[in-house]
């Protein structure tokens, strides 16, 4: 049985970052990356949907240490997954990625000090142990998306597609397409799809919040014309993270004026183009739900050239060539395409045991938004919801390094978070009304109402927490 001091499971942007700390912190402890799939990058491997891009800047979304350089500020997939497997190859961690290894039951044993993993590789099954098993595999399912059942479904005449499963012989041009949804997902697709097919129209049941920005962050470009790479880099990830922090702060603060100026920003840009107050104005308060980007306004020029709309409805039934509406209007369509969100799964799907004991992660608590009330030495790469998810990832990869060094200094091979005398109350572990998190309420698991077990998605305060505070408070040794 093969055996290492780490295991890391998924080689995405969080197993890839994962794996350059452990190699830069830790060089002495050995490590494996074990990927479900055939190619590294995660959701940029999975996602092929046309205009897949990011809808977070790629100079806090990229890699602390590796430098976006590319104009582009909001890149498309193929870029972001061309810079993903550069920078495996750079710093060494494509040799240590396991492709098609799918990691079905960790089981740890006190005794051993170790977990010992269930490996599924081709059909056939694999052991191995490791100390420390740090999943990396995000919170959704790569095999199945959210698809709600739509009465009449069968009975629709052109083909009905899910985003995350994007047929490659599929041609909209000339078609009219509708998209179901108003997510991320669904305000990339429309204009991308707009620009060939006859007519795009998004459907959505509410509207949420869309903010446009430029594709190009011209601060950015300018810096790196007049510094070195590494230093421009360096100064734009913090003027974002500045900024990012600055707005989300104040739109909490301020609900009703930040909704005055989001839906502002939208009327300036569509004029009479839409009806703005029906299709353009949430129930919601600003960030009880991720806002939607996109660059350059690129979906509001596609309904003022007229080659995109919105229509905000229910569903009452498909039909052969098209929706019927619960208010009896009818869109045609040659193809429907269900931008109805994601699945979310907890640890890639990996049934966990502690000695013998079944672990639910929804009935734990999670330590500093990274580990597990009473499970040994496991941690998880779990990003931000109002920032760049790598964000958070660099920084849990820092922690888990400290850890690492800490047990290694102090001659112990057990970390364990408990809850200490104190008590502590329990809340949701994401607060946001968003569909797929409400959806896997029961799945999820639960932060507590005091440090160190929640976590206030606030990057400056996160740095001085996982980045340079203590590792053993509330935390037992063995």
């Amino acid at each position: 049985m093969e055996r290492y001091d780490v295991i890391v499971i998924g080689a995405g942007l969080s197993g890839i970052g994962a794996s350059w700390h452990l190699t830069t912190e830790c060089p002495d402890l050995s490590h494996a990356i074990f990927e479900a799939r055939d190619d590294l990058g995660g959701t940029w491997d999975l996602f092929r949907y046309p205009g897949i891009r990011s809808d977070s800047d790629m100079h806090t979304l990229g890699f602390r240490f590796k430098p976006w350089c590319q104009a582009q500020a909001i890149a498309d997939g193929g870029s972001i997954l061309e810079y993903l497997r550069e920078t495996a190859a750079e710093k060494g961690v494509a040799e240590r990625i396991r492709y098609r290894h799918r990691v079905i039951a960790a089981e740890w044993s006190s005794v051993d000090a170790a977990w010992t993993l269930t490996v599924d590789r081709d059909g056939g099954q694999l052991l191995f142990r490791c100390n420390f098993l740090y999943v990396c595999a995000g919170y959704y399912d790569y095999d199945a998306g959210h698809e709600p059942v739509f009465p009449g479904a069968g009975r629709f005449g052109g083909r009905i597609v899910h985003p995350q499963f994007w047929p490659q012989d599929l041609d909209t041009a000339g078609k009219r397409v509708v998209v179901i949804g108003s997510g991320a997902t669904a305000v990339t697709l429309v204009p991308e799809l707009a620009k060939t097919a006859a007519h795009v129209t998004m459907l959505q049941r509410s509207p949420t919040y869309i903010v446009a920005r430029p594709g190009k962050d011209a601060v950015a470009n300018a810096l790196r014309r007049v510094l070195p790479e590494r230093t421009a880099y360096r100064l734009t990830r913090w003027k974002n993270v500045l900024l990012g922090q600055f707005f989300y702060r104040q739109m909490r603060k301020h609900p009703d004026a930040a909704k005055t100026r989001l839906v502002g920003w939208v009327r300036d840009r569509l004029g009479d183009a839409a009806d703005v107050d029906r299709h353009f104005t949430p129930r919601y308060a600003p960030w009880d739900q991720r806002l939607c980007l996109v660059p350059d306004g690129d979906l509001f020029e596609a309904i003022k050239a007229g080659r995109a709309s919105v229509v905000t409805d229910t569903i009452e039934t498909f039909t052969e060539d098209g929706i019927r509406l619960a208010s009896g209007d009818l869109v045609p369509a040659d193809i429907i395409v269900t931008a109805t969100g994601l699945k979310l799964k907890m640890l890639g799907g990996i049934s966990l045991t502690v000695d013998g004991r079944i672990v639910d992660p929804a009935q734990a608590l999670t330590y500093k938004g990274m580990m597990f009330s009473d499970v040994p030495n496991l941690a998880i790469a779990f990003g931000y919801t109002n920032a760049s998810w790598t964000l958070k990832a660099d920084l849990t990869s820092a922690y888990v390094c400290r850890l690492l060094t800490h047990m290694r200094t102090t001659g112990t091979r057990q970390a364990t978070p408990r809850v200490g005398p104190r008590p502590v109350e329990r809340e949701a572990f994401l607060d946001f009304t968003s569909g797929y998190v409400q959806r896997a309420k029961d799945i999820l698991p639960q932060q507590g109402t005091r440090a160190p077990w929640r976590l206030d998605q606030n990057y400056l305060k996160d740095v001085r927490t996982l980045r340079y505070g203590p590792v053993d408070d509330e935390m037992e040794f063995h």
